[in-house]
């Protein structure tokens, strides 16, 4: 696949990979110029400039593999270029690569970084990954971690393992394993916490999910890893359904919410943590198990950082 236009540019022939046949050549359009106004790309339609294979077509064509798309000199501005991520931010981010092939990118994420910009953010890791990888033009994250969970983040490099990942993740082809260390001393018995779960949207735009019998069907399963006395435990959690803050909120309703977090917590508990010196959420996402498109199966796993494994040091003494 060709680059994307340049600011000015001269005439390019783009020709169709497979992952793109069916597409509308308007929307093929739109992925391919990043930066061109919608506009700028029905007018170039109207107009008869783009030809597929020598011909003229509609907006509404699809393209088929192996169509060699002409898109016509451009001229596009660049005010809408997202502003460059720190170069910091950048290093920190490429450091955190647990594994990388030419479809998939796996990251330890850090706490506290966004997987995405917007509501007053101006960069999250897709936009910093799109930046360090720009040879890679369909860079796309295959699902979310909360802002201030950390651990595996997959981002898909190709469309058609994000198609197959997505596919998987729908199914039973992908295992993800949190720790989370939660208030009190979780029931050994306790093995799975069944609720169904209801997002409502707050006045302040803020995003609340609770236990309500309207709510989607959820699942996590639950396996205590270290106990704390009565004081706390650290637990592994299964999300076998895949709810926003699910292990959050089904935590919190078993009675054992999470240390630092700040919409299901428990403040006084927080509080205690936060004096052993661990400011943060107590969530880290460390195993994943995934089936490959070849039939093949990746595990991965990522450790904790240092301010969880001191804070637990401490609790321990």
């Amino acid at each position: 696949m060709n680059t994307p236009a340049s600011p000015t540019s001269s005439v390019q022939l783009l020709e169709v990979a497979p992952e793109y046949a069916g597409q509308r050549i308007d929307n093929f359009l739109r992925t391919q110029l990043k930066g061109a106004p919608k506009t700028l790309i029905y007018r170039i339609l109207r107009k008869g400039e783009v030809r597929v294979n020598k011909g003229r077509i509609k907006p509404e064509y699809k393209l088929q593999a192996g169509d060699v798309v002409r898109v016509p000199p451009l001229r596009l501005s660049e005010p809408d270029e997202p502003a460059p991520v720190a170069q910091g931010m950048l290093e920190r981010l490429e450091a955190a690569i647990v594994y990388e092939d030419k479809a998939l990118i796996v990251l330890n994420k850090p706490a506290g970084i966004a997987v995405h910009g917007g509501s007053g953010l101006s960069f999250g890791v897709i936009e910093a990954f799109r930046q360090l990888r720009p040879e890679a033009k369909d860079l796309e994250l295959v699902h979310r971690l909360d802002r201030d969970t950390s651990g595996l983040l997959m981002i898909a490099k190709k469309r058609s393992m994000l198609r197959h990942l997505h596919e998987a993740l729908r199914g039973d082809g992908v295992d993800k394993r949190y720790l989370a260390l939660v208030r009190g001393s979780w029931p050994t018995s306790k093995k799975k916490v069944s609720a169904p779960l209801l997002k409502n949207n707050l006045r302040s735009g803020e995003r609340m999910v609770e236990v309500n019998p309207e709510g989607k069907e959820a699942l996590t399963e639950f396996r205590v890893v270290r106990r704390f006395g009565e004081f706390a435990t650290l637990v592994e959690a299964s999300p076998i359904t895949g709810r926003t803050h699910q292990i959050r909120v089904h935590a919190k309703h078993a009675g054992h919410s999470i240390a630092g977090d700040p919409k299901y917590g428990d403040e006084d508990f927080t509080r205690e943590i936060r004096d052993l010196g661990g400011k943060r959420l107590f969530l880290h996402a460390h195993s994943l198990a995934i089936s490959l498109p070849d039939g093949g199966e990746l595990k991965l796993e990522a450790p904790v950082d240092e301010m969880w494994l001191k804070t637990l040091e401490r609790l321990g003494a």
